[in-house]
């Protein structure tokens, strides 16, 4: 009888075992799922397996985290505020241009926040650790500029492009302003 009962409780504890791995990896993938949103869908979808894109994304964010990511400076983010504004200005009569430069506008303003932008696969996984709702905007808008660059798109692409440029350039603008909207240490002990 002390064999069997032995058995049995050894039975019950890998099951118990089992269960909260279970529920603790998808409790995970849950949070993996909310964070990133439709970016966690693409990710399955190139990787072709969900744990391979979990991986991919908890990845990411150990990268992004290593990163020393800062705001744009109030000065900075009024420049390039102003910029963007010439750009979507200047779609109306040059929109190949416009998309052009607002390739390069994001650019340049990703740099400044400290994302390194060698490659552009590895810009918009970073970029989708700290903004996963603009990531698929951000690869249709390049996917459109590397078209143009090849005569290949049509104005709708190109305004679509702008469209999207503008949503990731508005989440820097936006980094910054929450930023520089808090209070310094030094405002908060006074």
């Amino acid at each position: 009888m002390g064999t069997v009962l032995t058995i049995v409780i050894i039975v019950v504890v890998v099951l118990a075992a089992a269960a909260l791995l279970f529920m603790y990896q998808r409790r995970r993938s849950g949070e993996l799922q909310q964070r990133f949103g439709s970016e966690y869908e693409h990710t399955v979808e190139e990787s072709g397996d969900r744990r391979s894109a979990e991986r991919e994304l908890r990845g990411r964010e150990r990268r992004v985290s290593r990163l020393e990511i800062s705001p744009l400076s109030r000065g900075s983010a009024a420049a390039y505020e102003a910029e963007w504004a010439d750009i979507r200005q200047s779609f109306v009569d040059h929109p190949a241009s416009a998309v052009a430069e607002a390739d390069r506008l994001v650019l340049r303003m990703m740099r400044e926040s400290g994302y390194p932008v060698d490659d552009f696969d590895q810009r918009v996984n970073d970029i989708s650790v700290d903004h996963p709702e603009v990531a698929a905007h951000y690869r249709d808008a390049h996917r459109v500029a590397v078209a143009d660059s090849r005569g290949e798109a049509g104005t709708e692409d190109l305004r679509q492009a702008v469209t999207a440029y503008g949503q990731l350039v508005d989440a820097l603008l936006h980094d910054s302003a929450d930023h520089h909207s808090r209070p310094t240490n030094a405002e908060e002990q006074a």
